[in-house]
């Protein structure tokens, strides 16, 4: 998308207007913007009216934020204060992209058992991470290698086992006054896939964060295309801080970054507001996704599904590792998992650091599906 300091004076406002409705999770694509400034300039405008039909042809807002958009458009363009947004849920899911300030602590009591500490509530809090003790110098060696590999559209020269490169090789015919030795080649690149993980920072998973943000730093610093992003209560984006190379100060920036930590969980309507942000959503398309989660969804699972759904249908292979499966007695038994798993093509251990290591390393050997494995264990 354009900048808006480069746009000029008359442009700029159009322009803030839209960032400010993907600050608050409208799905709005750079073609929109694009299109939306070009329909003011279009019909002149002669009055507000003008660039508000504008806005509602070209941006889009579904017909349940309608009245979410009105209070922004009154907001932006009048100067309104802004009400209270008639539908607008307390839990709103809230989208973090290493920006924006702290917002204020909601102070709430949980108790400290298992899956009781699974709840919609929202608390922010901080977390402070030490140096991690064992490293992972052989996983982010082997990582950049061991993904799987897809062709890219960029070509690049070869020597044999090619297509002919008819542009560089009539090129080189000019250059050479009509003699060339031989046609020129070229193959389609092999890249690695991207990995996106996506990290579950709720209070039930407490005892497994500090790992897990151990092995996202090495797996962003080992693979060229690596996203992290966690989600409690919201959203955050976490890849910019894992790429400084030193581990304590990428894990402090990290810490600080996020706002939920140890709190409720809300997975379904936080991965749906992930997909809902196109520059994030692409992020998983063609991706080895691997979700961090024990999946314990309080309520309705039917967000949690759809969500799911649409990564399966993005991804190359999602995969969802949870610390429960390290009971021998665990089976994915409840409602949420019942539905996840035909969707899931692996549901793995995810309470060792090592062996989710090994099963990053594997991802690029086939595997049979989630649902067939735990239909034999069952």
């Amino acid at each position: 998308m354009m900048r808006g300091e480069s746009l000029p004076s008359a442009a700029a406002s159009f322009f803030g207007f839209a960032r400010l409705l993907r600050r608050h999770a409208f799905a709005i694509a750079p073609e929109q913007v694009t299109s939306f400034m070009q329909a003011v300039a279009l019909l002149g405008p002669r009055s507000m009216n003008d660039i508000r039909e504008a806005a509602l042809a070209t941006l889009a807002p579904p017909p349940d934020r309608r009245g979410e958009f009105e209070v922004h458009f009154r907001a932006y363009f009048y100067g309104d204060a802004k009400p209270p947004i008639v539908g607008e849920k307390d839990d709103e899911t809230r989208i973090k992209d290493d920006h924006g300030t702290r917002q204020e602590e909601n102070q709430a009591m949980r108790q400290e058992k298992g899956g009781e500490l699974s709840s919609a509530l929202e608390q922010l809090s901080s977390r402070d991470f030490q140096r991690d003790p064992d490293g992972f110098g052989s996983f982010r060696r082997k990582l950049s290698t061991a993904l799987p590999v897809r062709r890219s559209f960029r070509t690049m020269r070869t020597r044999s086992r090619g297509t002919l490169d008819l542009r560089r090789s009539l090129s080189e015919i000019v250059s050479a006054d009509g003699d060339i030795p031989a046609p020129l080649l070229r193959r389609r690149q092999i890249v690695p896939r991207k990995l996106l993980l996506l990290i579950d920072v709720s209070g039930s998973m407490k005892l497994h964060t500090a790992d897990y943000l151990n092995l996202a730093h090495a797996a962003v610093q080992g693979a060229g295309r690596a996203e992290v992003f966690t989600f409690g209560t919201r959203l955050t984006r976490i890849t910019p801080a894992l790429r400084i190379r030193d581990h304590e100060q990428a894990l402090a920036r990290a810490a600080a970054l996020v706002d939920d930590w140890d709190g409720g969980t809300r997975m379904g309507p936080t991965l749906l507001a992930f997909l809902s942000v196109p520059r994030f959503s692409a992020f998983a398309r063609g991706a080895c996704i691997v979700i961090l989660s024990d999946a314990l969804e309080r309520g309705d699972h039917s967000d949690l599904e759809t969500a799911m759904r649409r990564f399966s249908a993005r991804a190359f292979r999602l995969s969802l590792a949870t610390p429960l499966a390290s009971d021998p007695r665990f089976r994915p038994a409840t409602a949420a998992l019942r539905a996840l798993l035909p969707l899931l093509d692996d549901l793995v251990d995810g309470s060792s650091v090592k062996s989710l290591a090994d099963f990053i390393l594997s991802l690029a050997r086939p595997a049979p599906a989630a649902e067939a494995i735990w239909k034999r264990v069952s």
